[in-house]
């Protein structure tokens, strides 16, 4: 079907399931990106009945890649349970990588192009690739096409043991040399972001994961895997003054005010979301939960604002363009890399400056109900494996519009590299 279409189709959330969240180099430790999301799909395809079945596409990331899985989507559909025939594609888009993956297939579905997809991502930092000096790796490239002992020998001439110093990958951005966390701390200070504020999103986050796998809404959203049945950064014996001990991660002075927990931790897992379009769904004996409305996706001048405020751009554009202010949702689920971010993004929303100076408006977007917000937990209490965060809030927030029965959420997501993914759902 061509781009150009007089009208477009609903794109119905049918549901999602994800492995529990993991902290890095413990209970997935043995276990690749390619496993993770292959236990994902097959857990998936189970539940919603998919097994043989052809789907239209499937998109699927990880931020880090192993150069393994160069054919990480394909793979793991070809040994998920559905039928060969379904194809896959790969994407990144640092931490916004599984929202973006359901808007990739949702707007295939939207123009009829596919009738149902899965959308997903994963991380498992437990398997990072480490790779040795390029120096001494070029070297082992040379070797392996030299073709005589004598052409070998030439090419060992020189080689130093400081070659075989292992380069192991960070979370840095290129372009300022500062980890996210750094970066971070920056926005936390020119927002005035107080350390006790953090701490207090912290632990409302860890009091509200708790609270929600108390309730059981967390049953049919995550697969057991490796025995684990719970993400294991969740705590509910935190507190504030366990919380206040911890001393800053990034900026360790006695200004620094992100610490390890009121940060996302290191974290393993993997998360897939079931879309479609409403006849399929009723052809596969299946009930949309909500449906995905709209996305924007931002990104800023790196050297002019600070690296996680993408969002609050991409936000007030999305806004705009629906006609709606941020006051009309019933949920909203920001993505909490940091608590800071989170507190820097509200903060912006309501400054007039930034809102006329940035966002071109009038006047502020305004505060949100923070009651509404990240109601089952965030990032800091339940893991952020980068490319799986998307996949997790979607099938949350789809299932929480559900059981209100009617509503509208909102989901902003802030990504490395400056950039920022949103959408809005609607149930």
């Amino acid at each position: 079907m061509p781009f150009q279409t007089k009208s477009t189709r609903r794109v119905a959330i049918l549901g999602g399931l994800r492995t529990p969240f993991a902290r890095s180099a413990g209970v997935y430790k043995n276990l690749s990106n390619l496993d993770l999301l292959t236990l994902n799909l097959q857990a998936l395809t189970r539940q919603f009945g998919l097994h043989g079945k052809r789907l239209g596409d499937v998109a699927l990331g990880a931020v880090i890649n192993h150069p393994r899985d160069w054919n990480l989507a394909r793979e793991a559909v070809l040994h998920s349970g559905l039928s060969p025939e379904t194809p896959a594609v790969g994407l990144q888009r640092a931490c916004g990588t599984s929202l973006e993956a359901a808007i990739l297939i949702g707007s295939k579905i939207a123009l009829g192009q596919i009738d149902s997809g899965i959308a997903g991502g994963c991380d498992s930092m437990s398997d990072v690739p480490v790779f040795y000096q390029r120096r001494f790796a070029q070297r082992l490239l040379d070797l392996s096409r030299a073709r005589t002992w004598q052409d070998k020998l030439k090419l060992l001439k020189g080689f130093s043991v400081d070659e075989l110093k292992p380069a192991y990958p960070a979370v840095t951005e290129a372009t300022t040399n500062l980890s996210m966390g750094e970066s971070c701390e920056l926005m936390a200070k020119h927002w005035k972001i107080p350390r006790d504020d953090q701490d207090q999103l912290a632990l409302e986050s860890h009091q509200k994961g708790v609270a929600a796998y108390k309730r059981g809404f967390y049953n049919d959203l995550i697969c057991e895997v490796n025995g684990l049945s719970r993400d294991n950064n969740l705590r509910e014996d935190t507190s504030l003054e366990k919380l206040a001990k911890l001393k800053p991660s990034f900026d360790k002075s006695p200004s620094g005010t992100l610490t390890a927990g009121n940060s996302s931790p290191l974290t393993d897992g993997s998360s897939a979301v079931l879309l479609g379009t409403e006849e399929w769904a009723r052809a596969n004996g299946q009930k949309p939960l909500a449906y995905l409305v709209d996305s924007e996706v931002a990104a800023i001048n790196l050297h002019e604002e600070g690296l996680l405020m993408a969002p609050a751009y991409a936000v007030s554009r999305m806004l705009e363009r629906n006609n709606l202010s941020l006051q009309d949702f019933d949920y909203y689920e920001i993505h909490e890399a940091f608590a800071a971010q989170v507190l820097c993004t509200l903060k912006a929303w309501e400054s007039p400056e930034f809102c006329k100076k940035r966002l071109g408006r009038d006047k502020p977007l305004g505060s949100i109900d923070r009651s509404k917000m990240n109601v089952n937990g965030g990032s800091v209490a339940l893991g952020h494996p980068f490319g799986a965060t998307g996949g997790r809030i979607l099938a949350t927030l789809a299932k929480q519009l559900h059981e209100k029965g009617s509503g509208r959420g909102l989901i902003s997501i802030c990504t490395g590299g400056g950039m920022g993914v949103t959408a809005i759902i609607e149930a």
